[in-house]
């Protein structure tokens, strides 16, 4: 195993690795490809099964897409977050196909899905962390969900721009309308006249450089 890449990253982020034997170690690294993707790229379009992807530096978008093209963003993959639902030969229940993008220029180590599925089969602690790593995917995707069906687009909005806030570390989203309504599965002039809305309350002020957030309390009152 001394010459497996891939190996120390496994070891720290799949944590059935200890239970298997060297001969399934061998086999996932072999069957593993490291990948670099620039921005904008389709990684995965929900015909085939591409494989187990580990994100090692950047931001996967996965999302659903409508047969008129619409699309609903489910959640994000940041570096050290696994990708399941990709494998679609991994899991054989999950009848539903899913989308992924690199958002940032992303590096990824993408196992062959045959291989994960053939050790899964065999090896419990693989099996377990599938089915976890899915399940807790799903809560993120019921969350989406929720959302859509139950809430208003002025809440669906503050919580997006709260989010987007948080994870970027700025009160500046610099997002377009269309982007925005893409990540919500919304329409842009939705947005655009809830944004206009926002900043008429002064909660938000829109501009070219994005949408920079005024009163961060104003639009949590209205989560």
């Amino acid at each position: 195993m001394e010459n497996c890449v891939f190996s120390d990253v496994y070891s720290e982020f799949f944590p059935f690795w200890g239970a298997l034997s060297e001969s399934d170690r061998a086999t996932l690294c072999r069957s593993s490809v490291l990948m670099k993707y620039p921005r904008g790229t389709n990684i995965h379009d929900g015909s085939e099964c591409t494989g187990v992807i580990l994100v090692r530096s950047g931001c996967l978008r996965v999302y659903m897409l409508s047969d008129e093209g619409k699309e609903i963003t489910l959640y994000r993959l940041y570096a050290g977050e696994i990708c399941i639902l990709s494998a679609s030969c991994v899991l054989n229940s999950i009848t539903f196909d899913v989308f992924v993008d690199a958002e940032e220029e992303s590096e990824c180590c993408i196992v062959g899905g045959c291989a994960f599925a053939d050790i899964s089969a065999k090896v419990a602690e693989v099996k377990i962390f599938a089915l976890e790593t899915t399940v807790g995917r799903f809560s993120d995707v019921m969350w989406v969900m929720q959302q859509i069906l139950f809430m208003s687009m002025d809440k669906r909005l503050a919580i997006f721009l709260l989010d987007e806030s948080a994870k970027t570390g700025s009160d500046t989203v610099k997002l377009t309308h269309e982007q925005i309504a893409k990540y919500m599965g919304s329409a842009r002039e939705v947005v655009t006249r809830m944004l206009k809305y926002f900043a008429s309350e002064g909660i938000v002020e829109v501009s070219r450089k994005g949408i920079a957030i005024l009163d961060k309390p104003k639009l949590r009152k209205l989560v």
